[in-house]
């Protein structure tokens, strides 16, 4: 039988429902990101009504501390390419004949918000199972979450510093090109 399970067809139009209203949400940066913090904001506030699942808020937390870092973090990493003599690591073209490459995210935007979401979204939803309530001290959770965050920033911040690269397009130089005059000349 070729024929496909019948959940298949109910299956692809959720999903193509969800991913056309996924993009449109692409081009509303700010009001994305406003939604995010909120949606964080209320999975804290029952957390700490509840008065439990640390363990699941210290996982979500780790896992958004890793979906920043491969933000912040270049598609193709210097520290691949550079040689054991040189320890200045690759620096932007000097010359005419050299290459430009622009940053390029390991991890895009848009993708980190929405792995964010959902993570945060799963979650929620394990804060409604008493199983995922496991009994912690918690503020040991939030000390070695602060220590392992800072000495991972630590490490990223070197890392930029050492290979000149700067993740943010905030303070850096925007080149113009010609204007456009409009006239169209035929030929």
């Amino acid at each position: 039988m070729d024929s496909p399970a019948p959940a298949t067809p109910v299956t692809t139009k959720i999903s193509r429902l969800y991913q056309t209203y996924l993009d449109k949400t692409v081009p509303f940066l700010v009001p994305r990101w406003i939604a995010f913090f909120i949606l964080y904001l209320i999975y804290f506030i029952r957390v700490f009504l509840l008065q439990g699942w640390y363990i699941v808020t210290y996982a979500l937390a780790i896992y958004h501390l890793n979906l920043f870092i491969a933000f912040l973090s270049p598609k193709d990493d210097p520290s691949v390419y550079q040689d054991d003599s040189e320890d200045d690591g690759p620096e932007l073209p000097t010359k005419q004949g050299e290459e430009f490459r622009p940053f390029i995210r390991r991890l895009p935007e848009f993708k980190f918000w929405h792995s964010g979401v959902r993570a945060i979204v799963v979650g929620m939803s394990c804060t409604f199972f008493d199983f995922f309530n496991i009994p912690v001290f918690w503020p040991i959770l939030v000390m070695y979450f602060l220590i392992l965050f800072c000495v991972t920033m630590k490490r990223q911040i070197r890392h930029m510093i050492r290979y000149r690269y700067l993740p943010f397009t905030h303070g850096k130089t925007k080149y113009k090109g010609k204007e456009d005059t409009g006239k169209v000349f035929a030929s």
